[in-house]
């Protein structure tokens, strides 16, 4: 008899708890609003940055700029002797300096060390990243980015101000095939 008991109570039980589940509804409807002012706000500081930018190729008369997919600007002084860019997977060794839009230099080469990494395979600035990618060994080029290809909203917590489009000036130094 208990045994009968027992078991239509697990009968019952099993039977009770096979409904369905129901979704938890969101703690946080204000969530979606906030992506999409964020994304409102990103989108103005952009178009806000490329103003800057192509004000900034109207006053440099020394380069003829060239506008990338990315959506930088870039001026490259070719040397004669080598054909091959960097792509992704090659050695390279590069200088480069750090100005502000209106070309005040904020890190001169003798600040900043010679930097080797592997092109896309290598944490650095998206700046270093994209811009060497349009460099032949020898190759001089003046970059205009965006702050989002730079440091971005924090900046370095010196020199560089938050959300600062920059001015690089970018030598392949050495380029090694993979």
């Amino acid at each position: 008899m208990k045994i009968k008991i027992i078991l239509i109570n697990i009968l019952c039980f099993i039977g009770l708890s096979c409904h369905d589940i129901e979704p938890r509804k969101p703690l946080n409807k204000n969530f979606s609003v906030f992506l999409k002012s964020s994304a409102i706000r990103n989108k103005s500081r952009v178009a806000a940055e490329q103003i800057l930018i192509n004000n900034a190729r109207k006053l440099d008369n020394k380069n003829i700029y060239n506008s990338s997919p990315l959506g930088f600007l870039y001026s490259v002084k070719k040397n004669k002797n080598k054909n091959f860019l960097a792509k992704k997977g090659d050695f390279v060794e590069i200088q480069y300096e750090i100005e502000d839009l209106n070309q005040n230099l904020l890190y001169g080469e003798d600040e900043l060390q010679n930097v080797k990494f592997i092109v896309d395979k290598e944490e650095i600035i998206p700046a270093l990243r994209e811009g060497v990618k349009f460099l032949s060994e020898g190759d001089t080029g003046v970059f205009l980015f965006p702050s989002h290809f730079c440091y971005g909203y924090q900046g370095d917590s010196e020199k560089i101000g938050s959300n600062q489009p920059l001015r690089f000036t970018i030598k392949l130094v050495s380029l090694t095939n993979n």
